[in-house]
């Protein structure tokens, strides 16, 4: 019987969708990032995705000097594989989302696959005060949202980061942009092996049903055959079932308090590195094993850590 390969664990530390209102876990201090990101790698996470915060007031961030204030920390206290986010908020310019990676040149960073609706804002009725005064209108107005990722958007960052030698994290909301991707790699763009992250759940993307999964998952060996290696992103409170789901065919996983603030239904979760601990003991329990981050770079064709700028 072919042994199973390694399962390779994925934490976003802190995101741009939840606001410092929603749970106090949520880390947007420089320190608490650092501190977050360096317990969730401790706890069996190999790949760290990383966005910043303002740490005045736990706004989104796409300012290099927000990045550079936790990105050498976490590199000297963990072997893990750091991951920038060119997601940033939805109001910003491709060019400015994109001027973290280009300035770090991380191993890896996410890039999405298509310009979707993306809201978030029925979060807002959930509470009646809030901490900060930009949180109650980021969150409500976002159902005016739309989050652009143009094909001139794609090459764009595919070409700017082509010298920096980048694995992008393929984003794939929904179908299409798997089809996207296969276009994009048809016309030069990117080439195999290429990871994606099917994500699931989240308001204007595909929905987090299993079904949803095996679709996805056939859609992808029909476009990519055997050149892609792939992971699972579950919203809220398909997270951990998605993820256990996906680390049962052959897939990687991704859990952290960017895409859910729980640990269970109806409890929030006291850190990134307990939800870490938690699909680590599922994934381990049901018969697979951790990838370290030395064979999450081997899995999926890294540069290494000694080639990035920070």
């Amino acid at each position: 019987m072919a042994k199973r390969p390694k399962t390779i664990i994925t934490c976003a530390i802190t995101g741009a969708i939840h606001t410092p209102t929603m749970s106090d876990a949520l880390p947007y201090r420089p320190e608490d990032i650092a501190a977050q990101a360096i317990a969730a790698a401790e706890a069996g996470a190999a790949i760290l995705h990383l966005h910043a915060r303002r740490p005045t007031d736990g706004g989104v961030s796409i300012n290099p000097q927000d990045f550079a204030a936790f990105l050498p920390q976490v590199k000297q206290a963990t072997g893990a594989v750091v991951n920038i986010s060119t997601g940033g908020s939805l109001k910003n310019t491709i060019e400015d989302r994109i001027a973290p990676a280009l300035t770090f040149s991380p191993e890896m960073c996410s890039l999405n696959m298509g310009s979707m609706n993306f809201s978030f804002h029925p979060l807002a009725k959930r509470y009646d005060t809030w901490k900060f005064d930009w949180e109650k209108d980021y969150v409500e107005n976002s159902d005016t949202y739309i989050f652009r990722n143009t094909f001139a958007d794609i090459a764009n960052v595919a070409k700017t980061l082509a010298p920096h030698d980048i694995k992008f994290e393929h984003e794939c909301y929904d179908v299409g942009h798997l089809y996207n991707l296969r276009f994009c790699m048809d016309i030069g763009l990117f080439k195999a092996p290429i990871f994606l992250q099917f994500i699931f759940g989240i308001l204007g993307g595909i929905g987090p049903e299993v079904d949803n999964l095996i679709f996805m998952k056939r859609t992808a060996d029909r476009l990519f055959g055997d050149d892609y290696r792939w992971s699972v992103l579950g919203a809220g409170g398909a997270q951990m079932g998605l993820a256990a789901t996906a680390s049962q065919m052959g897939g990687h996983v991704r859990v952290g308090l960017e895409d859910s603030l729980q640990i269970a239904r109806g409890q929030l979760a006291s850190s990134n590195a307990q939800q870490v601990a938690k699909i680590r003991r599922i994934v381990e329990d049901l018969g697979c094993e951790i990838a370290t981050p030395d064979e999450a770079r081997e899995i999926l064709g890294l540069k290494g850590a000694d080639k990035t700028a920070f």
